[in-house]
């Protein structure tokens, strides 16, 4: 008590309060003029904020009289009390007369009488008041007025915006006050006054909303056709569309009042109380979130999802494919209506809403979407009636046979192989681009989430995002091994059939030649030449039909096809010294017109039967160890010993006890 009784003993002195209690008593009692309260409860302040027995102390000691003091003490009780009374009542009666400047002024003196909580109680239930009016005239409006066309679809959410942009600009208004005669800590009791009140106002806001819009009977058809595999009763998508659009807007503005929320109570905090800033500011950040948007948006998510995979449906049953078009019209229009969908949930500023959006976008496109272009692929690549009798496909040859006897061709048949072979390179065309739209997908929400983050997510929410956009990645990969799959049977049905006989034809040319058949193929290589233009007629087709990621790729695996069936048709011939020199020229016009249809590396391919061709050109068995082991240089043999052996014996001139004496 000591130190205390001399603390306030030096404020007394310093303020000559002594004085002032001594001669103005009797003024307490009577005054009723105008700024009379504020002088009083000055006075009055020192008394209610310091306990009554160091009070007793310090006027004792100034004093010196027990009586007086006691009798001092109790007069000031008793106007304390008076002035609570007449602070109240003047209070009440500015409320009821709506004297904003009135009811600040009354407010102001509340924290003086250390009567802050009922200030503030009472200064919120003036401002609640307030705000449910011009809510209520709002939402009569919105139910009842007349508005434009543009704005009649958005009519709750702008109703609940008014709403809540209403309370921010109250308690942007009204924070310097509270902070500046309340101290900080006390924002937040205001705030918890009109957070109640905007519970209430929201609550009927969205309950008009619901009833308007049809929005808990939307849900249940949208339910039960989900679940039902024949509905008894449909929606149309887009009679959900300006309803979901409009939920996410209501959520959107529901999220940035409470960051603005969060912002104003987070910097009163600190300045106050820091200790209790984390729970009481999520507490009271989430009660509109947590009640009303989170039943509005647990609605939301199935629906959006029914929209997605309606529409999405009718994309894939209105896909249509113009000519000298590289994809169909669903490729383009799916990703639309997923993007759309996956924007509005977005657009709703609820991390949970939109990991339930993205898992769905990856659910669809490979259940939806991929199945349909999956089964295209399984019908195969066709072969023409023409394709076949250049293969030397007997059956086909009796079929044309007969067309002609008949004097007549089917050309119904090749006509629709011919839209067959074009929607299967325009299903490959679909699937390569499903995947890349996918992967871009992914990487512009990588972009939106991030500005979502800064606005305040936490680091448990961009965990969730990750997850989500990591399945996206796994949906992606998905369609490219579709596309892989999709690109082995074009190869196993297209273009193996046709490049084994071109390949298998170099057996029908001599390489055990002279010197006067080397000067003649020296002038005119007839094989290579036929096999180039024979490659070039084969892939103009695919050339045309595929993108050019695709027809690259394609192209590659023809490169290793022919390089795989040369090497097996090589180890079937036998080579002269000048027929190793001519096979070696071959294989060069062979690697440096593939080198020109593709971006691959064809080299690689190539560099075993490279190889091969300069084990044929030399001149002796021996000159191997010239280029083998550690003589090699930078060359790095692709061929084992075993495999030299196998290749120096085609060598006609090379006799098998050189080869066997090798050490390689």
């Amino acid at each position: 008590i000591g130190g205390d009784a001399k603390n306030v003993s030096s404020k007394v002195r310093q303020l000559d309060l002594a004085k002032v209690l001594s001669t103005d008593t009797s003024g307490n009692q009577g005054s009723s003029s105008g700024n009379v309260q504020k002088v009083r409860s000055a006075l009055l302040s020192l008394f209610v904020t310091v306990p009554s027995n160091v009070f007793c102390v310090v006027f004792d000691t100034i004093f010196c009289s027990g009586s007086a003091v006691d009798s001092s003490l109790a007069m000031l009780q008793e106007a304390q009390q008076r002035l609570k009374v007449l602070v109240a009542e003047r209070l009440d009666e500015a409320v009821t007369r709506g004297d904003l400047a009135q009811v600040e002024r009354f407010f102001k003196i509340f924290p003086l009488l250390g009567l802050h909580d009922q200030g503030l109680a009472r200064f919120g239930q003036y401002l609640c008041s307030q705000l449910a009016s011009k809510a209520d005239e709002n939402l009569l409006l919105a139910v009842g007025g007349e508005l434009g066309e543009r704005r009649a679809a958005l009519v709750f959410a702008d109703t609940l915006t008014l709403l809540l942009e209403g309370i921010a600009r109250v308690v942007e208004t009204h924070q310097p006050i509270v902070e500046t005669y309340y101290g900080p800590g006390y924002l937040y009791t205001l705030i918890t006054h009109l957070q109640q009140e905007c519970d209430r106002q929201a609550q009927k806001v969205v309950d008009k909303f619901i009833q308007q819009r049809d929005y808990h009977n939307k849900f249940q058809i949208v339910q039960s056709s989900m679940v039902k595999s024949v509905p008894t009763e449909k929606i149309e998508p887009r009679e959900l569309d300006p309803v979901l659009l409009e939920v996410t807007l209501m959520n959107a503005r529901s999220e940035l009042y409470l960051r603005f929320l969060r912002r104003r109570m987070m910097a009163d905090f600190e300045v106050g109380d820091a200790t209790a800033t984390p729970g009481i500011v999520q507490e009271t950040a989430e009660t509109l979130h947590a009640g009303l948007m989170q039943e509005l948006i647990g609605y939301y998510i199935p629906m959006e999802e029914y929209y997605m995979r309606e529409t999405v449906s009718k994309a894939v049953a209105m896909d249509t494919y113009e000519k000298g078009q590289l994809t169909s019209s669903m490729v383009d229009d799916c990703f639309y209506i997923v993007k759309k969908c996956i924007s509005r949930a977005l657009s709703s500023s609820s991390i949970d809403c939109l990991c339930a959006m993205i898992n769905h976008s990856t659910s669809v496109p490979e259940s939806d979407f991929r199945e349909v272009l999956y089964n295209k692929l399984r019908q195969g690549f066709p072969a023409t009636t023409l394709q076949d009798i250049q293969r030397g496909v007997s059956s086909a040859v009796s079929l044309m046979q007969s067309s002609l006897q008949q004097a007549k061709f089917n050309k119904l048949g090749i006509d629709s192989a011919e839209v067959a072979k074009a929607a299967f390179l325009v299903t490959l065309n679909n699937v390569e681009v499903c995947s890349e739209n996918i992967t871009t997908l992914k990487r512009n929400l990588e972009v939106d989430c991030s500005k979502l983050f800064t606005q305040g997510a936490g680091s448990g929410e961009q965990a969730k995002i990750d997850s989500c956009l990591s399945d996206l990645v796994n949906t992606s990969s998905k369609f490219k091994d579709l596309l892989q799959e999709g690109l082995t049977e074009l190869n196993t049905t297209a273009i193996k059939p046709q490049v084994k006989p071109w390949i298998s034809s170099f057996l029908s040319i001599s390489h055990n030649i002279e010197e006067e058949e080397f000067n003649e193929y020296e002038a005119n290589v007839p094989w290579v030449q036929q096999l180039i233009v024979n490659l070039k007629q084969l892939m103009a087709e695919f050339k045309a039909g595929l993108s050019s990621v695709i027809y690259d790729t394609l192209t590659s695996l023809m490169t290793s096809l022919v390089s795989m069936e040369m090497e097996k048709t090589v180890l079937k011939c036998t080579f002269s010294r000048l027929g190793g020199l001519q096979f070696d020229k071959e294989l060069r016009s062979l690697v440096a017109y593939l080198t020109t249809v593709t971006t691959w590396t064809i080299r690689d391919k190539f560099a075993r039967l490279t190889q091969m061709a300069t084990i044929l050109n030399l001149e002796r068995v021996t000159e191997i160890l010239d280029y083998w082991g550690p003589n090699s240089g930078p060359l790095t043999w692709r061929l084992t010993p075993a495999e030299v052996r196998q290749v120096l014996p085609l060598r006609i001139d090379f006799r098998s006890e050189d080869i066997k004496r090798l050490c390689l």
